[in-house]
C-alpha cells in the first residue's frame, strides 16, 4: 500500500472539475475509489478500526476532483462497496490480508498513474486574471 501514497499525491496536483473528464476517465476515478475502499478495509483489519488513512485519501480525492452529483454518488458507492467486499473477504489480519493489500496497492498505483497522464485543458484566462499579463497587449 505504501507504493500507492506517492501516486495519490499526483492526484492532488490534478486539476479539479471531474465533470470535465471523459467517461473513461470518470470510470477510472470510480475504479480508484473502489480500490481505496478495499485498501481502507484491509488496512483496518491489520491496524484497527481507528485507522482512517485510506478513507482520508478518498475524502481528499473527492475534494480535489469536485465531482458533479452523479459522479460523487458513484465514487462514494464504489468506495463503500470496495470496503464491504474486502472486509467480508479478509476480516482478520494475516498473510493473505497483507498480500491482498499489496495487490490493491498495485491496482491503485496503476490507476493513479493513468489518471496523472490525463491533460484537462484549463479555462481561458479572463482579462482580470493574473495570467492575462502573459497575453499579447491589446491595441490602443
Amino acid at each position: 500500500m505504501r507504493r500507492l501514497v506517492p501516486v495519490l499525491a499526483l492526484l492532488a496536483a490534478l486539476p479539479a472539475q471531474a465533470q470535465e473528464r471523459a467517461p473513461a476517465q470518470r470510470q477510472m476515478l470510480v475504479d480508484l475509489a473502489y480500490v481505496l475502499g478495499e485498501s481502507h478495509a484491509l488496512r483496518q483489519a491489520c491496524r484497527g478500526e481507528a485507522d482512517q488513512y485510506w478513507r482520508a485519501r478518498m475524502i481528499r480525492m473527492v475534494e480535489v476532483e469536485a465531482p458533479d452529483e452523479s459522479l460523487d454518488r458513484r465514487l462514494r458507492t464504489a468506495f463503500n462497496t470496495g470496503f464491504s467486499s474486502a472486509r467480508a473477504r479478509r476480516p482478520q489480519c494475516d498473510e493473505a490480508t497483507r498480500a491482498e493489500a499489496a495487490q490493491a496497492a498495485g491496482r491503485g498505483q496503476a490507476l493513479a498513474a493513468r489518471l496523472s497522464q490525463v491533460v484537462i485543458p484549463a479555462p481561458a484566462a479572463s482579462a482580470n486574471s493574473p495570467d492575462s499579463i502573459a497575453e499579447a497587449p491589446t491595441p490602443r
